[in-house]
């Protein structure tokens, strides 16, 4: 009998202790690393800054070869632009073709719902794998 006496005093006087501790909520975090880690986070910031593609899906609308290629790219690309604002557009060369690829998808299947889009305005068009834009991450506003 004395020791579950005992032991619930102890739950009694411990518990407070531990429940004050847990709430005392400053908002602040503070991080010890390494020095080295520093100055490698840095290094991969850097590094986006100068590549600033990831491997990723884009559609290609257009593809031509010839004198009035590049014309004919840029029509194509004012066109799609016209239609769908706020989706990127790239005109690329790769000899002999000029290419008009739109979107910067992370994954297949964001770019195939994206076709699905526009199959019957660019019914010739495909989804490719290339490199794309870093996406825009999102800022906290105050």
């Amino acid at each position: 009998m004395q020791n579950r006496i005992k032991i619930l005093v102890s739950i009694i006087v411990i518990l407070p202790v531990l429940t004050w501790a847990q709430t005392i909520n400053t908002g602040m975090v503070d991080v010890y690393s390494e020095p080295g880690i520093d100055s490698l986070v840095q290094l991969h910031v850097a590094y986006n800054h100068a590549f600033p593609t990831i491997p990723g899906y884009r559609i290609q609308i257009f593809m031509e070869s010839g004198n009035q290629a590049l014309s004919d790219c840029e029509n194509v690309e004012q066109e799609f632009m016209g239609k769908y604002e706020g989706v990127s557009t790239y005109i690329t060369f790769s000899a002999p073709y000029y290419r008009v690829r739109v979107g910067d998808f992370r994954t297949r299947l964001e770019a195939e719902k994206f076709l699905q889009k526009i199959d019957r305005k660019y019914p010739n068009a495909w989804v490719i794998k290339d490199e794309i834009n870093l996406p825009d991450l999102p800022t906290k506003s105050k």
